[in-house]
This record gives structure tokens, sequence and C-alpha cells, in this order.
């Protein structure tokens, strides 16, 4: 709104191409750049831009951009989403954190993600939250979880987290998008998805993926089918394209240690603090939050004792007033936090 304001409090108006196509875009929810045809310095550096937020998948980034070329080149089927992939790996290894990447390059905002968990779909009924109830039934009038937001947001990514759990009928319509780039809702609306990039991730058969990064072979796309076939139909697996998300490295987790620290000081900002690490303590936390099974998840848990919880004390102890700096330090063993 401050851009329209600025508009308004001018005594002569002049409206460029771009300020009419940003006045559009907040009308009409397609990107800016898009409108404005600007995106190909970014479409020939995408991986430059992903590999800043998402650490050890270089292989990964490198063939989601791939994709994402060749269907902003206009090689694609047109009645189709921009991609629909399957990101297969690890637990905390970055799929959904590149999944929200992408929601910002593409569609210039990280909010436009429509995100599921698809834990909560495992029941038979899970078809109707999705796309609407059908006439004559409860909640008919509400229409469908999934239909409501695209047909909202047509541009945007569309995630589909922990896969294996969702209720095979749910299947059906992830088939239906995919093939057809269209839903139709319970109330009889045909919804559009040709511009979604359609994001399936699983954790399953991460044991295998695991196994062959710790033995150093190639994740073998037929040992890698014949796992996933044990849990989804062939014709599902054959309408995606696959992402193998590598197990993280003890390089990688000190990125991590680096990138959540930046995240820290942009919560703190608010309260006009600032908290930097000690080269020890950021060693010690990427020594002692390194797993290579269950990649980033003891570090996210390791910061949050060792640094988000003291830290919340001082603050509201008031050790830690607005506009404090803060260190995080060594003492022998053990992480201290202190106030420079």
């Amino acid at each position: 709104m401050d851009r329209l304001e600025q508009f308004v409090n001018q005594e002569e108006l002049v409206l460029s191409p771009e300020d009419v196509a940003f006045v559009i875009s907040r009308w009409t929810k397609i990107p800016v750049s898009r409108m404005l045809e600007d995106e190909k310095t970014k479409l020939l550096h995408l991986e430059d831009l992903l590999v800043k937020r998402v650490v050890d998948q270089d292989q990964a980034i490198a063939t989601i951009a791939e994709a994402v070329r060749r269907s902003r080149s206009g090689i694609k089927r047109h009645n189709r989403p921009i991609g629909s992939f399957l990101f297969l790996g690890p637990t905390v290894t970055g799929k959904t954190e590149l999944a929200k990447t992408l929601a910002e390059f593409l569609f210039n905002d990280e909010s436009n993600i429509v995100r599921f968990d698809m834990s909560e779909y495992m029941e038979k009924h899970s078809v109707a939250k999705l796309i609407g109830a059908p006439p004559g039934y409860v909640g008919y009038d509400q229409g469908g979880l999934l239909t409501e937001k695209v047909r909202r947001n047509p541009f945007s990514v569309v995630l589909f987290d922990e896969v294996e759990k969702a209720d095979p009928d749910v299947f059906n319509i992830m088939l239906q998008i995919m093939d057809d780039g269209r839903l139709t809702d319970g109330q009889g609306n045909t919804i559009d998805f040709t511009n979604t990039i359609v994001i399936l991730t699983s954790n399953f058969g991460a044991h295998y993926i695991l196994d062959c990064y710790r033995e150093n072979k190639p994740v073998e796309r037929d040992e890698m089918m014949n796992v996933l076939k044990t849990k989804f139909r062939p014709e599902f697996l054959n309408r995606l394209e696959w992402i193998i998300f590598r197990p993280l490295t003890e390089v990688g987790i000190g990125t991590i240690v680096d990138i959540q620290l930046k995240v820290i000081n942009g919560i703190l900002k608010d309260q006009k603090m600032t908290i930097v690490c000690s080269k020890d303590a950021k060693k010690a936390l990427a020594d002692r939050g390194y797993n290579f099974e269950m990649g980033a998840r003891p570090l996210q848990r390791l910061i949050e004792k060792e640094i988000l919880n003291p830290l919340s004390i001082g603050i509201i102890d008031g050790r830690f007033p607005e506009g404090s700096n803060v260190e995080v330090r060594m003492k022998k063993e053990d992480f201290e936090i202190v106030k420079v």
C-alpha cells in the first residue's frame, strides 16, 4: 500500500508500465515478473538463487531448475501444471524449504504456497475435504480446501507434504491435476492448475537413499521404483519427476547454523536486538546438531534448547532489554549467552 499512497500524494501522477503491472498484480494475483516478462535473467541463474537457501542439494536444485526452464520456455503440454515433482529423501534435508523458495522466486512471495499435511487426509472422506462435498451433503456450500485456495491463488506452489500418508483415493485427485491441469469441485466449478507447480514430498524409501550414500553408491532409478511401488501405483509415479535429496553433510550443517542465526536475527529485529555466535559455539552447534539419518532436526532442537530458551528468559527477566547485542559463547562444554 505504501506504493499506492505515494501516487496519491503526488501532485502530478505519472504511471509507468511497471506501476500499472504492480496494481493489476495486486488485483489478479498474477506475479509482476510474469506480466513484465523480465524472468529471463532469473531463470538463467535459478540455481544460484536456490542454493542460497537450500543446503547440500546441488543435484536436486539443478534437476528442478532444468524442469522449470523447460516449462517456462514453452516446452510442456499446455493442459498440465508448470511441473509435477516428487521430492524424495530423508527427513529435514530441505524438501519443504525448496518448495517455499520456488514459490518466492516464481511467484514473488513465499506465501504463494498452498500446503497440505497429508497426515490429515488419511480417511476415506478426505477427497471431499479437498474438493468439497457433493450436492446434498453437509458442507456443500463451503467448497474444498484445495480447490478454493487454488481458485483464489492460481499462481502458486501446491505442496502435498508426506504424501505417503494420504488415503489412496486422494492419489486419484492428484492424478487428475497432473494429467488434465484442472479439478472439478463439489459445486461443479472447474479449477485451473496449469499455472501451479505441484510438489509431493515423501520420506518413503529414505532408508534406501541413506544406504546408497552411506556406501557411496548411486541411487538407481529401477531400485527406487521397486521400493516406491510397495506404496504407490506405477501410473502415479510415472506422472512425476523425481527429485532425490541427499543426506546432509557435516559441512552443510555448518551452513545451516549460519542460516538459522540469520533467521533468529530477523525475529529479533522488532526488538532492535542482534545475536552473534563465536567460532567455538558455531562449531559446537554443528558438531552436536549433526546426524546422518535425521538431517537438521537435531540442530533445530539444539538451537531451541541452548539459544532460544535462555534468550527468551533473558528478555523476560530484563537481562537482555530492547536494543541489546548478545553473543553465544562456549564456557568449557556449555553454551552461554552474554550481553556485549
